[in-house]
């Protein structure tokens, strides 16, 4: 597995050693030893999620607050999404900042967002299949949304034509509101 650094320290793009033939192909999609190199320790997965969608959908961005912050190991295994981490570390040299990467069935990369960071992706392709694996259970009493669109953040989504968003995500407060109201990481 190759490991590529992001600008986010924490934040990690994991691509796979694919094995083809003519027959098709062969990649192992997790190694919990191998995971626990190149994220600097060992990480215990509670939960796996899936999701299907349609181009344009935008879920996020979400994270969980507390006890119950979420690492979340991310990969889409049909279509494509615009993957992103949003750094929410109020002590962070690099708060308030985002990375993102395309996250397709085709490169079979992975993207590690660690607790501390919000998440969210784009469809990019007609329909697309993301799962995920988390290492904190669901908690609707710590679920929070930052606003995909804040200004703040200013994440440079691709174009899609019409983004759809959940009624949850549509109202979701910007960095400085999540801020004042105590809800972001120290």
């Amino acid at each position: 597995m190759n490991v590529v650094e992001t600008p986010l320290e924490g934040v990690l793009i994991l691509e796979p050693r694919v094995f083809g033939d003519d027959r098709g192909w062969f990649y192992e999609s997790f190694n919990a030893e191998r995971f626990a190199d190149a994220v600097g320790k060992p990480v215990a997965f509670v939960q796996d999620n899936h999701s299907r969608s349609a181009k344009g959908v935008l879920r996020g961005i979400h994270f969980q607050t507390g006890s119950a912050a979420q690492g979340k190991l991310v990969r889409a295994t049909v279509g494509e999404v615009f993957d992103i981490a949003v750094d929410l570390r109020k002590s962070s040299t690099t708060f308030g900042q985002w990375t993102g990467v395309l996250l397709s069935a085709e490169n079979k990369r992975q993207l590690w967002v660690p607790a501390g960071f919000g998440h969210a992706f784009l469809v990019t392709s007609d329909v697309a299949e993301v799962q995920y694996k988390v290492d904190a259970y669901w908690s609707a009493e710590h679920e929070r949304s930052l606003r995909w669109d804040d200004p703040a953040v200013a994440v440079e989504w691709p174009e899609v034509g019409e983004v759809q968003l959940s009624e949850k995500d549509r109202h979701a407060p910007d960095l400085n509101v999540l801020n004042a109201e105590g809800d972001l990481f120290e």
